[in-house]
């Protein structure tokens, strides 16, 4: 029986992360932390740089495996995405770690300088909004930016972890789907069965009404056709014998 609207699904719906406001921020934290590693941390001297790369790295990789893997698995998708969150706070401390130890500041507010900062990184998601100043910004300012992402990314990864949760709550995992769609299958096919054992009798008294119709109709046929053959006979003998008689008389 072909699958209907109301036939459970198993597979959920493969998200597009690109059209996330926190995937697309969690790009810009990465190519951020690699700009500054390259321009502020020394290659060589300072392990901070490998970690920072691999944290920031390890927040974008995860939320895409996650998103993916919450195609069969929402439990295997939670997961990934709080380890994204998890390596997303670890790059935060290391951006704070960096304004404190060289004794730059943070952006507090009531500054100008925040206020434009709280602002832009609300309102501007792609790695196309932050590239051109990646350059130009200070060591200050770069820590600053990527501290105020990583506050929107993970407050913006709570909310959609909150969604999940709920979803986990009232639809179950993969193996309570697949249990519900071959539950729901196997009471689709019940009904089916059901109702085609209920309309049997009347099919086969409709078709046991057609034969009699039909065996009427062929009695009848039968007649029409043994009467016609009997006038057609009939008729031909006459033929026959006017064609006769006419004969013997032009004799």
């Amino acid at each position: 029986m072909a699958e209907t609207s109301n036939t459970p699904h198993v597979l959920k719906s493969q998200a597009n992360w690109d059209a996330l406001y926190f995937y697309q921020k969690s790009d810009v934290i990465y190519q951020l932390a690699f700009a500054f590693c390259e321009r502020f941390i020394h290659l060589y001297k300072d392990r901070t740089r490998d970690q920072v790369i691999q944290a920031a790295r390890s927040c974008n990789q995860n939320i895409v495996e996650g998103l993916a893997d919450g195609v069969a698995s929402t439990e295997m998708q939670l997961k990934l995405l709080n380890v994204a969150r998890a390596s997303l706070k670890e790059l935060r401390e290391d951006f704070e770690d960096y304004i404190k130890s060289r004794h730059l500041q943070f952006f507090i507010s009531g500054e100008p300088r925040y206020a434009d900062m709280l602002d832009y990184c609300r309102y501007h998601n792609r790695l196309s909004d932050y590239e051109p100043f990646f350059a130009q910004w200070t060591d200050e300012q770069m820590c600053n930016y990527a501290i105020t992402l990583c506050h929107f990314i993970d407050r913006m990864m709570m909310s959609f972890l909150k969604k999940l949760e709920q979803e986990f709550i009232t639809e179950g995992g993969i193996k309570e789907r697949m249990h519900r769609a071959r539950t729901g299958y196997r009471q689709q096919q019940d009904e089916r069965l059901k109702q085609l054992e209920a309309e049997f009798p009347r099919l086969k008294q409709a078709l046991a009404e057609a034969q009699a119709e039909a065996a009427k109709w062929k009695a009848a046929f039968e007649d029409l056709k043994q009467r016609a053959l009997k006038m057609y006979y009939e008729k031909e003998e006459e033929i026959k014998r006017l064609k006769e008689l006419l004969g013997e008389e032009k004799l």
